[in-house]
């Protein structure tokens, strides 16, 4: 009994000084290095009323301002049913399994084993050789040497465990749950990206259906034109110039249809992808949107604000947190490595004797090993690691940068937009006004039909020019949503939903 308390006393020390141990770490502690977007006070093409830092909290699901059921049924959709949410979600629970990894190696190790050993080894104690059987312990006695056959039966419990003296252990658990977040945000950027394209297919489909609406009644009043222009030739008021000019101008509205048309298609197909179902399957979209309405103005905040609410920014940085932590992690390396070992069994000839205590086994026993040379590898690690953080540093002042790009192309892209869109509505009065005219005064008999057809093109391509403006904009302010870094998920899905057998 001595043995045995003097033994769990031994254990108990070992385990003491490990608790004790544990709280040295090697290694630089982060800090978030200072980008331009910390620095600046605003934007620079942010129109002053809308630098409203606290209201940014008016991005969330900004979408559901279309008053649209049909885009926010659709975003839905595509939450439960996108392909890369679905990986993107997969990536995460490998994140979280690497984390749950590196926190089990904080634990000591313990396994059970139970082995039988039959061996058979000869032994000469140096006597005359002779031709009796060796196997006969009382005549290899006599010729100098003995071949015995033995069995050994063994149970027993061990225990190992690596002293965390230096913090490498701590520093890879605090680098896999950086990867961990860094994950989960590139999947909520993900799914910012995939929201924002579900949104601007929705307005392509909008604009194309708007467009082809537009070719259509464009088609009849062509027709109309050719009829009046028929019937005055029949006449004799007009040549037979301006009916094959009418002809002409029809044809040229009836080609333009199945363009028009087409992308139409190409603009459904991409929607029925990004929502998870086969190209070409979805029915038709009710034109709930026939007229996009009027943006209000969005509240941008300062630059600063990007850091924290981009995801693709975060996931930066928590990468670079990851690449700060493997740099202590390395660093721990060229320390001595601590290993405590105990076990406790028991051994035995016959397997009914090991589970009696007369056979009991035990040992405690500690490693103490400090590299010394391996050829300059350890170093060269730590250099490695400390190369790829400042990568990891430059990576994320890039995204910081590209993601102020971002929000400063919308911002100054919608302005210059709102701009034309102006210019082109007055266009279309005009349009308007002096293709009534020419009309009256083509039937008068003043105007000529090319004066017809030229105030009809130009009437036509007003009409286009406001439906695909009104498309750029509503995108140009997708875009800026998208890189103002609203939570677009809002309600969230469910991992299990999103990552499918």
């Amino acid at each position: 009994m001595k043995a045995d308390a003097r033994w769990v006393v031994q254990v108990l020390t070992y385990c003491i000084a490990a608790v004790v141990a544990g709280g040295c770490m090697m290694g630089p502690k982060y800090s978030r290095p200072e980008t331009p977007a910390e620095t600046a006070t605003r934007f620079v093409h942010a129109p002053d009323q809308v630098e409203r830092l606290g209201d940014v909290e008016e991005l969330d699901r900004w979408w559901e301002r279309f008053g649209d059921p049909v885009t926010a049924d659709l975003v839905q959709q595509a939450l439960e049913g996108n392909y890369d949410l679905r990986a993107s979600a997969a990536r995460v629970l490998q994140a979280r399994e690497g984390l749950s990894e590196a926190k089990g190696r904080l634990w000591p190790e313990v396994s059970y084993g139970i082995t039988r050993d039959r061996s058979k080894r000869y032994f000469n104690f140096g006597g005359g050789g002779g031709a009796e059987d060796p196997n006969d312990p009382l005549l290899s006695a006599f010729s100098g040497g003995f071949s015995p056959l033995t069995t050994t039966w063994s149970q027993d419990i061990s225990v190992s465990y690596l002293v965390d003296f230096w913090g490498k252990l701590r520093r890879a658990k605090r680098a896999a749950w950086e990867d961990l977040l860094a994950s989960e945000a590139n999947r909520q950027a993900l799914t910012n990206s995939t929201i924002s394209l579900v949104i601007q297919a929705r307005i392509d489909v909008a604009v194309a259906q708007r467009r082809l609406a537009l070719a259509k009644a464009n088609i009849e009043s062509l027709e109309n034109t050719l009829e009046i222009t028929e019937r005055r030739h029949r006449a004799g008021l007009v040549g037979p110039v301006d009916v094959r000019l009418a002809r002409a101008g029809l044809e040229g509205a009836r080609a333009q249809e199945p363009a028009i048309a087409s992308a139409l298609a190409m603009s459904r197909h991409s929607l029925d992808v990004l929502v998870g179902r086969q190209p070409g399957t979805s029915s038709a979209l009710p034109q709930t949107l026939p007229e996009l309405p009027d943006l209000a103005s969005a509240p941008v905040g300062v630059p600063g604000t990007l850091l924290d609410r981009r995801p693709d920014v975060r996931a930066a940085e928590f990468a670079l947190r990851a690449a700060n932590e493997r740099v202590g992690a390395s660093i721990a390396q060229l320390y001595p490595d601590l290993v405590l070992t105990a076990s406790y069994g028991r051994s035995a000839d016959q397997w009914e004797d090991i589970w009696k205590n007369f056979s009991e086994t035990y040992s405690a026993a500690f490693n103490l090993a400090q590299p010394i040379f391996r050829g300059g590898q350890l170093r060269a690690q730590v250099r490695a690691a400390k190369a790829r953080y400042e990568e990891a540093a430059a990576v994320y002042g890039g995204v910081v940068l590209d993601a102020m790009r971002q929000v400063e192309d919308a911002l100054i892209g919608e302005q210059l937009l709102q701009r034309q869109l102006e210019h082109v509505q007055r266009q279309l009065q005009e349009s308007r006004a002096a293709e009534d005219l020419s009309r009256r005064r083509y039937e008068q008999g003043v105007e000529g039909l090319l004066t017809v057809l030229e105030s009809e093109r130009r009437r036509r391509s007003a009409e286009e020019q406001v439906a695909v403006l009104k498309g750029q904009i509503w995108t140009t302010r997708v875009n800026l949503h998208l890189a103002l870094g609203g939570d677009w998920a809002g309600a969230q899905v469910v991992e299990s939903q999103m990552v499918k057998k």
